[in-house]
């Protein structure tokens, strides 16, 4: 089996499904109990906490463990607009995953907010150049995504930041980095919310963090025990907070390399797919895009026809987010840059892990071209 769709979901390392085992079957003591053995599982949460809070610069009182990046997006926008006073704005894109565009369009009636969406380029970022024309001084809350799930697009955070800060100063900035974590690399978040997702990153489901920068208004999520500092209740997911820790510890010694292994065989892939009639990018340059999504079209065949074709032969691909895999329609990020018609109707999206390979783009390349052919001839009849 060829995996290129690593976006959606990626295996688990199995040293870090064994510390989560472990954790179940022998460490699984409360860490908010008072005696020595959950103190001893407390420390090693803690010392968890302290190496993902290191990765983004962070102090580790910022991170907030949740249960993946749902969670933390939803806690992003309602703990931020619960702590406004007043007349609420939000911005925010029209390309953001559910987790953050469903969430906001809820927020805004609970609220009775304003919506503004920012500009795009037709490579799925952010027009910074335009982004004045949404801010304002009563602008509330900025939710940006980082990466986009589907094209691959990096938001230059940075610039996005200092506008914000510049125009709407009274303005939290959210930004889902679930795409992003450890595949583009981030020396210092500009932002005051960002979202990740342990299972995008080799480590078990049901697992995330959210950085919340100290001082910024913030209301919390969920409400009950305490836990998370008052700010997200909940017992402590220990097992999947050590495996997420050490999935991190080994994509941390390997990151340099993984990210160049990525790009090779993103690089490959396409260079084996555009030399075909009729294939189109969508989305930014392969050099430029996260080194880990690329997306394409195939015109003269539907997208969803040919994922089940290559299905057949043992290479999984997505048509654009799992989240939305099972929803009818058109796709929602690929109007919002200008993508419609056949183009939309024969975009498929590759991503990929540190553990494929070049001859696995090889192969999956093959059976595109092959597939290709038969399914065109049918559907011109």
């Amino acid at each position: 089996m060829i995996y290129f769709d690593n976006s959606a979901t990626t295996q688990t390392l199995p040293e870090a499904a064994e510390r989560a085992c472990f954790a179940m079957t022998r460490d699984f003591y409360n860490p908010a109990a008072a005696y020595g053995a959950a103190f001893s599982v407390e420390k090693s949460v803690t010392e968890a906490r302290s190496f993902a809070a290191s990765l983004l610069g962070a102090s580790p009182a910022e991170i907030i463990y949740t249960s993946g990046g749902t969670e933390s997006n939803n806690a992003a926008v309602f703990g931020t607009l619960r702590g406004v006073r007043g007349k609420k704005t939000i911005v925010t894109t029209a390309i953001e995953h559910p987790s953050v565009f469903e969430t906001v369009n809820t927020a805004a009636k609970m609220f009775n907010a304003d919506i503004l969406y920012a500009p795009l380029l037709p490579d799925g970022t952010v027009d910074i150049d335009r982004l004045s024309e949404v801010l304002s001084p009563e602008t509330s809350l900025v939710s940006i995504m980082h990466v986009n799930n589907e094209l691959g697009g990096i938001n230059d955070l940075d610039r996005i930041a200092a506008k914000v800060r510049a125009l709407s100063p009274n303005a939290v900035i959210h930004s889902d980095g679930v795409q992003a974590f450890m595949k583009v690399r981030t020396k210092k978040l500009p932002v005051d919310l960002y979202s990740v997702s342990a299972h995008k990153l080799h480590a078990p489901k049901g697992v995330g963090f959210l950085y919340v920068r100290t001082g910024v208004r913030f209301a919390g999520g969920q409400i009950g025990g305490g836990q998370e500092r008052n700010l997200r209740s909940g017992t402590t997911n220990v097992p999947g907070i050590l495996g997420f820790d050490t999935a991190l510890q080994v994509y941390r010694s390997n990151e340099a390399a993984w990210h160049e292994k990525m790009l090779r065989v993103k690089t490959r892939l396409y260079r084996n797919l555009v030399t075909l009639p009729d294939v189109l990018l969508n989305g930014p340059s392969v050099e430029i895009g996260a080194p880990h999504i690329l997306n394409l079209s195939f015109l003269g065949v539907r997208g969803e026809v040919l994922m089940h074709a290559l299905e057949h032969y043992g290479v999984l691909v997505s048509t654009g987010s799992a989240c939305s895999a099972k929803k009818q329609g058109k796709n929602r990020i690929l109007n919002a840059v200008g993508i419609s018609g056949a183009r939309q109707e024969g975009a498929i999206r590759f991503s990929f892990c540190p553990f494929n390979t070049e001859e696995e783009a090889d192969t999956a390349a093959n059976v595109i071209e092959s597939q290709l052919r038969l399914l065109r001839k049918y559907q011109r009849r």
